[in-house]
């Protein structure tokens, strides 16, 4: 199954963000999830934020999580934080 994360999200759209991101692996039977990243232009932390509760959400179904197109900015930004093999890549 095939997530995607939209051009903006920071901490204003976060909320809804993950709900929708949620739903999504909610709903679908697939025991893989791939984050499509790759339209996202405009973030901050909340970003990394909602992949990662998106990864426990996978982990509490059972699910496999990756990461497709994950910006540079962001990918350092995980790396500054620590958490960067969190978010494994498609």
């Amino acid at each position: 199954m095939m997530l995607s994360l939209p051009d903006t999200l920071t901490q204003t759209q976060a909320t809804d963000c993950l709900k929708t991101l949620t739903d999504g692996v909610q709903r679908e039977a697939d025991a893989q999830v791939v984050v499509d990243a790759g339209a996202l232009r405009s973030f901050d932390s909340s970003a990394l934020a909602v992949l990662l509760a998106l990864r426990r959400e996978c982990a509490r179904a059972g699910k496999h999580f990756s990461v497709r197109g994950l910006p540079e900015r962001l990918r350092a930004l995980a790396a500054l934080y620590g958490v960067e093999a969190l978010l494994p890549s498609a």
